[in-house]
């Protein structure tokens, strides 16, 4: 099929991050979860963590509960050790993606593993449908050499973490994750200056794309907007995206996903569909019973 068969995305919204803490005082820039953007439906919260500074991140994050959605932290700098009260344990390093499914519940720690240098990376809240909210937990964590790296396009690579991108040869790379309730797509892109490059999105999902290092225009033509670093652009309007590179090149995230259309009633690490079943979670933490 040729682009004109397609209708072109654009950027319907922009959002900068904002300033935030968590944990024991890491320090952090929060982008969707905030004022600004409190959510994307299947999406709840993007973190963008990135310091030289030891002293914003070695608190790291101890023992914490959550309940009811899958949380997805990408490093791309530092060491994070996982572990949790269901036995399950793992260092994250440069370039590796854990995917944990909360489900009914469970408690966990990410703690930096080192005492100096830089520490970077993201972190995803997705929801879950209703009828996974209780689910037994689950934690999946992949290293590096298991995120397939795609070239489609000369000037153009892409870390595929979720979901499927096209080969310039006419074949697909898809990422290791699986969530079939909100079909996940999430890419890291790096475009070299002046280098443009189209994706087709998957028609009715959410979508949005964060720019983290350079700038890029998304967009064609007359409706293209250019997102600086560390601004996040919402997604609408067509199914072909078109990311082209400033003069500095760019590196973003690419990330959408299938909407659930479910009421959502959170607080702090607890995320379900009515405000009696965020109660329950509280009172089920409280007695142990994660």
């Amino acid at each position: 099929m040729t682009t004109a068969q397609f209708d072109s995305t654009r950027v319907v919204r922009k959002v900068q991050g904002q300033a935030a803490s968590d944990g024991a005082g890491v320090k952090l820039t929060r982008v969707i979860g905030g004022p600004q953007l409190p959510d994307l439906d299947p999406f709840l919260l993007l973190d963008e963590f990135g310091t030289d500074r030891a002293e914003d991140y070695i608190g790291g994050f101890p023992d914490h509960p959550h309940r009811g959605f899958e949380t997805v932290t990408y490093m791309l700098d530092g060491r994070m050790r996982h572990r949790d009260n269901h036995g399950n344990e793992g260092l994250l390093v440069p370039g590796s993606v854990q995917w944990m499914t909360a489900g009914r519940g469970l408690v966990h720690s990410e703690m930096p593993e080192q005492e100096a240098g830089r520490m970077r990376g993201f972190q995803l809240w997705v929801n879950l449908p209703a009828r996974d909210k209780m689910i037994e937990p689950r934690y999946q964590e992949f290293a590096p050499d298991r995120i397939p790296l795609a070239t489609p396009a000369a000037g153009v690579e892409v870390r595929v973490i979720a979901g499927a991108i096209a080969t310039a040869g006419g074949g697909r790379v898809r990422g290791p994750i699986e969530q079939p309730a909100t079909d996940p797509l999430y890419l890291d892109v790096s475009l070299a200056p002046g280098v443009a490059w189209e994706h087709r999105l998957s028609e009715g999902h959410n979508a949005f794309t964060y720019v983290f290092e350079g700038d890029a225009r998304i967009g064609r033509g007359d409706e293209a907007r250019r997102l600086a670093s560390h601004e996040l652009g919402v997604l609408g309007g067509g199914d072909l995206l078109r990311m082209e590179a400033g003069d500095a090149g760019a590196r973003l995230l690419l990330v959408s996903g299938r909407p659930l259309r479910e009421p959502v009633a959170r607080h702090g690490p607890f995320v379900m569909n009515t405000r009696q079943e965020v109660m329950q979670a509280f009172v089920d933490f409280q007695e142990g019973r994660f």
